[in-house]
């Protein structure tokens, strides 16, 4: 996972600011975890078991002080190239209390991508 704690000018490093820039290259699909236990957008139909799914890239938000301001952040395209993310609080502080959210998430596959080819240049 990669940790955006940085303190160069001009780089991302808050989760408003990396949100904003994914909404920006189209990252703009909210993917949650349905009643039946496989992933859909938030608005649409689609019905995604995790082999439909590839995680392209993760990355963890440290809060200053508070545990619970930690969170992670997964980019995601579904076969067909449609692109869209997973936001959760960070380890005991999970947003996300349905059954089965962890090994969901854990079954899709990983190809961990360069930013470069994610934002098309920062």
């Amino acid at each position: 996972m990669e940790n955006l704690r940085t303190d160069k000018p001009g780089e991302m490093n808050t989760l408003s600011q990396v949100m904003a820039k994914l909404h920006s290259k189209g990252y703009d699909i909210e993917f949650k975890l349905s009643d039946h236990g496989r992933m859909q957008p938030t608005e649409g139909d689609e019905i995604y078991n995790p082999d439909d799914l590839l995680i392209i890239k993760t990355y963890r938000f440290e809060g200053e002080s508070d545990p619970s301001d930690n969170s992670v952040l997964y980019l995601m395209e579904d076969k067909n190239g449609k692109k869209g993310y997973v936001l959760d609080a960070y380890g005991a502080y999970t947003s996300h209390d349905e059954a089965g959210f962890d090994e969901f998430l854990q079954k899709i596959p990983v190809e961990d991508r360069e930013e470069q080819l994610i934002f098309g240049g920062l």
